[in-house]
Formats: C-alpha cells, structure tokens, sequence
C-alpha cells in the first residue's frame, strides 16, 4: 500500500506541477500582451495531455491485465521521469520560438500516457491489495497520494515565492520542480520494481494459464472490453460530474482567485495549499464509511451538492476578500468532492472482473477525463475571457446532475468479490452461516 501510494504520488506532482507553476512560464512560451490568453494556450496544452491518456490507458492497462500491475506501474513512472525532464530543459520563445511550446506539448503527450495507465493501475493495486472489507479505505489512499502529490508542488511553490523573486521565478526558478519530479520519479522507480503482485492477480493469471493460451490471450483486450461495455460506460458516466468537480476546485482554484477574486498570488497558493491538505486528511475517513454504509450513499450525496451548490459557491469564492473566507468556502465544495474521490476507484475496480479490470478502469476513465476533465479549466478560462464566466458554473452542475442520475440508478459494489481467496472466504461464511 505504501509502495502504491508514493508511487502514484510522484506521478500526480508531476502532473499538478505544470498547472501550479503555469502562471510563472507561460509569458515564455508565448508572445503577446494577454495575461488570459497565455494561460489559455498553457492551459490547451494542459488539456491536450488528457487526449493522450486514453492512449495510455489503452496500452498500459492493456499490460496491466497481461503482465502484472506491478509492471504497468513501473512503466509509467519511467514515462513520467522523462517527461518532466523534457519540461525542465525547454527552451523559451525567446531563444528558439515556438520550439519551446512543441517541446511543453510532447512533454504533455508523454505525460499523458502515463497518467493514463497509472490511474488504473494503481486503482487496481490499492483496491486488490486491500482487505474485502477494506477496499473503500484502501482505495482512498490514491486520492490521498494524488492530492499529496499536489500539496508537494503547491509547497515548493510557496517556499519558492517566499525566497525567489517574481522575476527569478519567472526566468528560471518555474524550471526546478520539473527537475525535482525527474530525480523523485527515479527513486520511486527503485520502490516499484520491488513491489508485491496483488493476489488476486497471480491467482487469475495461474487459472487462465490452467485454461490455455485462448483464456490468457483474451486478457486485457479489446474485446473482453466490449464485452462489459455496460460496466465500461457506466465508468465514463460515473466520471463525468466528479472529475469536473474535482479540477475545478483543485487546478483552477488558483487561478480563479487570482484572476476573478482578486487575490495576491502568494495568497491564492496558500489557500489551496492548505484547503487541499485538509481534503487528503479526510479522504480515509470518507473510505472507511463507505466500507460501512456502501458507495452510493457518498457518490449520490457529492453529486446532489455539487449540482445545487457550484452556482452559489463559486460566486461567493469569487467575491473572497481574504484568505479566511477564501479557504470557508474552499473547503466546503471539497467536502462536497470527497464523496466522490475518497471511493470512485474501488467502485470502478469492483465493477470488473481481474482479467480485464485494469483496462476496464483505465480506458473509459481516460476517455472521460480527456473529453470532460482535461478541457474543464479551458472551457472556464473561456467563459471568464467570453465575459459570461458564470456560465462555466452551471457547466459544471449540469456535469454533476448527469452523474447523479448515474448514482441513483446503478448498483452498489462493496460487497463484489475480486479474487478466488475472497469467493472461497465468503463461501465458507455462508456455509457457517447454514
């Protein structure tokens, strides 16, 4: 669990890192007087690495189901640490024009596909490692990993524009974390190649090699796939609301306190700084009720506030006059997010059968973020630029309103059984039971 979670958490600190640090190099990439212009074209290119991530959720998950999730895990974090090198050594508009900007882009790409492959497998690795009646706890820890992984970013953040100044980090000091994710993605390599199989896993792939190679070569397959094309729409269905909510409140939270509040940008860092520190603290706790009460009650509960309250608190957070009332209100629509983070990767872990979960979880979701969580901060960005920026509010309830509908009428799946060992346990407290 802990070798899965420092894993993923590096992964998301490089992912997050581009965003956090995006109001500080995009006047190097792109020529222009537009303070909101720029940071649209930073923020495409932040959008068009979620068109990778089905990509990568395709071929990773693909090996995932096929070769280990250890393995896929591995991959992906060598895919990252190349990436961010590639971020850090990009050359300015300046210097080589729009080559710089085509270097950020490939770098995106790259990430892309790892971010595509990572979510699902380390979904599938923390929610089969964990214990039946666990995996709402245990799959919590990646949403605590991937807001850590944040918290790290905004954190070097902060401590950089409390020792740099403005124009140094605007010169080179937005290079250094790019640099710091390349060397912590080397060490969480070494972490990963020693990293336990899930049992549930080694136990599938012992029964499909007992079975023949025509059992093995369907694993993680296109066609397997579609043969849970319900469970696989129901993925991307379910996504909708909670990713828009969560990139709302999470990347573009910043920005929007800088550019619609009004807030200096040391302030705007320390509120989601600290809002997003105390949303990690909770997630657990938000898992372990769900281990109690099922999934739907929380997944039903986060899209009935985030549809009716999204109007009410973005208006208000864009009316902030300081960091206190800044960081209420910021709070409020996480807690409201929790419902769907703490446990959105056991419910689509559980909805799955081993030899095709990993693709099951990674392929839609990606095909999901791509289309809705990629383009959130874009399409609040324009809206904000259009002179309609409350319109990009009532985007993101009907989102939430879709997945609502989803919730009320799919099936719980904390009592799924994922592995032999957990049908033979169950089959025996039956038979204790008679």
């Amino acid at each position: 669990m802990v070798g899965g979670s420092l894993g993923n958490l590096v992964e998301w600190y490089d992912w997050f890192v581009y965003a956090s640090f995006a109001v500080y190099f995009a006047d190097d990439f792109f020529p222009g007087s537009d303070s909101t212009a720029k940071l649209m074209n930073t923020a495409g290119i932040f959008a068009v690495g979620f068109l990778m991530r089905p990509v990568g959720g395709w071929l990773l998950g693909r090996a995932a189901d096929r070769h280990g999730r250890k393995s896929a895990l591995t991959l992906t974090v060598t895919m990252m640490s190349a990436a961010a090198v590639l971020i850090a050594v990009a050359p300015t508009y300046a210097r080589a024009g729009y080559l710089g900007a085509g270097v950020l882009l490939l770098a995106r790409l790259l990430q892309g596909m790892s971010i595509g492959g990572e979510y699902a497998a380390s979904a599938t690795y923390l929610t089969e490692a964990s214990a039946p009646n666990r995996r709402g706890l245990g799959s919590s820890f990646q949403y605590v990993s991937m807001t850590c992984g944040q918290l790290l970013g905004l954190g070097i953040l902060i401590v950089m524009q409390h020792t740099l100044s403005s124009a140094q980090l605007h010169s080179w000091g937005w290079r250094v974390p790019f640099l710091l994710g390349a060397v912590l993605a080397g060490v969480v390599l070494w972490l990963r190649r020693r990293l336990p199989e899930t049992e549930a896993f080694t136990a599938d792939a012992r029964t499909a090699e007992a079975g023949g190679r025509k059992q093995d070569g369907a694993r993680g397959t296109l066609r397997s796939l579609w043969e849970h094309r319900r469970q696989a729409l129901l993925v991307m269905a379910l996504t909708l609301g909670g990713t828009v909510a969560y990139y709302t409140y999470t990347t573009y939270l910043t920005k929007y306190l800088i550019g619609s509040a009004g807030l200096a940008k040391n302030t705007a860092t320390l509120v989601s700084f600290t809002a997003l520190a105390l949303f990690a603290a909770i997630q657990p706790l938000a898992g372990l009720l769900s281990d109690r009460i099922g999934r739907r009650p929380l997944l039903i509960t986060f899209a009935l506030g985030c549809t009716v309250g999204t109007y009410p608190l973005m208006t208000a957070l864009g009316s902030a006059s300081g960091y206190w009332s800044a960081l209420g209100l910021s709070l409020v629509a996480l807690v409201i997010v929790t419902g769907y983070t703490s446990i959105n990767a056991a419910v689509k872990a559980e909805l799955f059968p081993t030899r095709i979960r990993a693709l099951g979880v990674a392929l839609p979701y990606a095909l999901a973020n791509a289309l809705f969580g990629g383009t959130a901060e874009y399409i609040a960005l324009w809206f904000k630029n259009s002179g309609h920026e409350s319109g990009f509010f009532w985007y993101v309830s009907g989102c939430a309103l879709v997945s609502l509908v989803v919730y009320v009428l799919m099936p719980d799946t904390r009592n799924a059984v994922l592995s032999p060992e957990e049908a033979r346990t169950e089959a025996a407290a039956a038979g204790a039971v008679r």
